[in-house]
């Protein structure tokens, strides 16, 4: 199982990004999928959440800024950003918590995906 990023890069103040996150392998079944970000010199902090019935929450920083949305179909999860500011900028990490196959419950992590805000 993993879990693929994509959908970062450079943009002005006030644009817009979408981020993608595919996950993929001998899936049984996903719970929560969410997006964390990691600024330069920080710890990585949590951006948004959405369970597979889908109920999101939010960091107050990105509250009407950014939506987090999922297609259960092709075990995909996004975050469109919009009004982005120079202190969004970051590493953005997605993560799910993924029942494989024959397994157990584990949390799984995307490999991370750049997004540079300049102001």
């Amino acid at each position: 199982v993993q879990l693929q990023a994509s959908g970062g890069g450079l943009v002005q103040a006030g644009g817009s990004l979408r981020l993608s996150c595919a996950a993929s392998g001998r899936i049984f079944r996903i719970n929560a999928m969410g997006w964390y970000r990691q600024a330069p010199g920080k710890q990585r902090e949590l951006v948004a959440t959405i369970t597979n019935g889908g109920t999101t929450n939010y960091q107050d920083a990105v509250k009407g800024r950014f939506t987090i949305s999922r297609d259960n179909a092709k075990n995909t999860v996004y975050l469109q950003m919009n009004s982005l500011k120079a202190e969004d900028t970051g590493v953005y990490y997605c993560d799910a918590d993924i029942l494989p196959s024959g397994s157990t419950w584990s949390k799984y992590w995307g490999q991370g995906t750049l997004v540079t805000v300049s102001s």
